[in-house]
């Protein structure tokens, strides 16, 4: 039977790079791997960009409507076998999603190997991650630093260069002004702190 994996980890720590370097070695053993993501990351449309700028168009772009073990069992029917799937940016995905990935992988025995971050800017969870955090056979971090040297376990929100702290919790990198940065726990609520001060 193969596994659902999930492999997490605050912004910069190369999830996108170890999804591409997957893709590659299944290619390159002459094997087919299919990229998955949610249509809620229009970062870079219907490609999977890593911060290396290199990229990866993907196979399946999914919405809040398809079912994802439909949409696998009808690619398999006219593209043949699938050792491999790989999806990006998966806390964006609905909570059902996960369970059809999960059935993917059991049913379907593709190992499938999810991407994502566990928490939001306000150290809140993420449907799909939070699914994953239950479900997934295998969990494992990737892991980054904070500016101040510490392992980064948490996602910094700025807009126009300030950090906030209030918003909504999607709001995609690099469109309006919106960027991220990964920092550990005790800059976190520094920052946090400091702008609550101000405010």
């Amino acid at each position: 039977m193969s596994k659902l994996y999930f492999r997490y980890g605050a912004m910069n720590c190369g999830k996108t790079t170890n999804l591409i370097q997957v893709a590659h070695n299944y290619k390159e053993r002459g094997m087919n791997s299919i990229i998955i993501k949610p249509k809620t990351d229009t970062k870079g449309a219907d490609t999977v960009i890593s911060r290396l700028g290199v990229t990866k168009k993907v196979d399946l772009l999914i919405d809040e409507s398809q079912n994802i073990f439909h949409e696998v069992s009808e690619l398999m029917q006219h593209s043949g076998a699938i050792d491999c799937i790989l999806v990006d940016e998966v806390q964006f995905l609905k909570s059902r999603h996960i369970d059809e990935l999960f059935e993917v992988a059991v049913k379907l025995n593709i190992p499938t190997i999810c991407y994502g971050l566990r928490t939001d800017f306000q150290m809140q969870g993420f449907e799909g991650s939070q699914r994953l955090l239950l479900l997934a056979h295998s969990i494992e971090e990737l892991k980054t630093v904070c500016t101040c040297g510490k392992k980064a376990l948490l996602n910094g929100r700025k807009i126009d260069g300030e950090f906030v702290f209030e918003g909504e919790q999607v709001a995609i990198d690099g469109e309006n002004h919106v960027e991220y940065q990964s920092l550990c726990p005790k800059c976190y609520f520094r920052l946090r702190d400091s702008e609550e001060q101000e405010h």
